[in-house]
């Protein structure tokens, strides 16, 4: 309990510090451009969190989600937020991959296995979407629903 309060406590006077700063005019960030540091930074502390406790497994999801999303957010805030019409299957992503991570931290626990699936494929699905050499990826999705209509198994 003490780390985690020591620790608290640094980061505090961190942020207290840089915002004092800026506050003063001693140093300018323009925080329309680097606020997803902040979501990076966030989900980047719950990670190292879990690291350095292991029993903190419950930190890995929100480490993960916020961590794909802050990424998410600067390259929106780079490249124009009009991108989101395209890009929004990442919030699908975001969550997909902090259940696979669980599945691999938790001895494969097959709970965490079935949703990490769903929601990467369907993230990828809506994201091949929006790619004109890959317009032709339905088909595949015909193949295996004829396939499993058609399959039988050889008792």
């Amino acid at each position: 309990m003490e780390t985690r309060q020591k620790s608290l406590g640094v980061i505090l006077i961190f942020l207290g510090i840089i915002f004092l700063l800026e506050n003063l005019n001693i140093i300018t960030f323009n925080f329309l451009t680097i606020w997803p540091v902040f979501v990076i930074l966030g989900g980047i502390g719950f990670i190292l969190a879990y690291m350095l406790n292991r029993r903190y497994i419950s930190f890995i999801m929100p480490g993960t989600i916020l961590t794909i999303y802050g990424v998410l957010f600067m390259y929106c805030n780079v490249y124009g937020w009009e991108l989101m019409q395209f890009l929004w299957p990442i919030f699908l992503l975001g969550p997909g991959l902090g259940f696979f991570l669980l599945y691999v931290l938790r001895d494969y626990d097959r709970e965490m296995l079935i949703p990490g699936i769903t929601l990467t494929v369907l993230s990828f699905l809506f994201l091949f979407r929006y790619i004109e050499y890959l317009k032709y990826w339905p088909v595949l999705l015909i193949i295996g629903g004829i396939v499993l209509i058609f399959w039988q198994k050889k008792e």
